[in-house]
């Protein structure tokens, strides 16, 4: 997503790249190390604040009642939207979005959906006529390498920590729908099941991998893919950006390698977000599938 933007000197690129032939990173992680991870619950509703290194990105999550599509008319809709300014890159330019927050939206959406991470059958007031449209908003503060996955933390952090306004059929006044303020009737958590994104970038058709790079190391290697995997450990997307064609033992190794990340990643999840969202189906099967993984 950066490496279209930052160009490296060939010097740059050759001591990238000998250093990673060598499992040698700058920052001294091995191929494979996340950096650490760190999520703040804001004290707005549904919004959350990721760090994954010098990558800083806030998610904040909105709803509204809508009419459901004529094809779905039982289910609500979910929509990712990114913002990158100038703050998080120079590279950025301000105003509309550009391709790459265009790109980035879409990866967080395709990867949500494919996991069914959002219950949108849980979202239907009224079969056919009055569904809750979520909205999630993706602001990036800091782009220091890797912004799909920590975006999609951010994502999921602030749907976790999201509390719709609770709402009944018909009312003395004559609406269809009545919203009950917090104050008399509690707001209704979202239904939310964990999907995790991981990232590896890539050279030479996978001769050297690294998994969460840096800015540095997107910018010289050029490839990119990214695994996104649902709360039962199981694939739902798989995404690759420019870089060399790939051969399928070079993506079983990142499936591998991915499933015990995203493990990884769900355990600092659940001890930071804890059960905030009660989410309990969706954090108890991956919490049972990181104990295994672990054994």
């Amino acid at each position: 997503m950066t490496a279209r933007q930052r160009r490296p000197t060939v010097n740059e690129r050759e001591f990238i790249e000998r250093a990673l032939q060598s499992n040698l990173r700058a920052d001294g992680r091995g191929p494979f190390d996340f950096r650490e991870l760190k999520i703040v619950l804001c004290r707005e509703n549904g919004t959350a604040e990721v760090e994954l290194g010098e990558t800083r990105v806030m998610g904040c999550v909105t709803a509204q009642l809508v009419q459901p599509y004529k094809d779905r008319p039982n289910e609500g809709t979910l929509a990712i939207f990114a913002e990158f300014t100038p703050m998080a890159d120079p590279a950025y330019d301000p105003g509309r979005p550009g391709e790459e927050a265009i790109e980035l939206g879409r990866v967080i959406d395709r990867g949500l959906r494919a996991s069914r991470a959002v219950d949108l059958e849980s979202l239907c007031v009224v079969a056919g006529k009055v569904v809750w449209s979520i909205r999630v908003d993706l602001h990036v503060l800091d782009n220091g390498g890797n912004l799909i996955d920590a975006a999609n933390i951010a994502a999921l952090a602030a749907l976790s920590t999201f509390q719709r306004p609770e709402c009944t059929v018909g009312g003395d006044d004559g609406q269809p729908v009545t919203l009950h303020d917090p104050e008399v009737r509690d707001p209704v958590p979202l239904t939310i099941h964990l999907s995790i994104a991981v990232t590896f970038a890539y050279s030479g058709g996978g001769n050297i991998m690294v998994a969460d790079p840096t800015c540095e190391e997107e910018a010289a290697l050029g490839g990119r893919m990214t695994v996104t995997l649902d709360s039962s450990g199981d694939v739902c997307s798989i995404q690759k950006a420019d870089g060399d064609g790939l051969i399928p033992s070079f993506v079983t190794k990142c499936l591998r390698i991915a499933s015990i990340k995203a493990a990884d990643i769900t355990s600092e999840f659940m001890q930071q977000v804890g059960w905030v969202s009660r989410s309990r189906l969706g954090f108890q099967r991956l919490y049972d599938r990181t104990w295994f993984l672990w054994l």
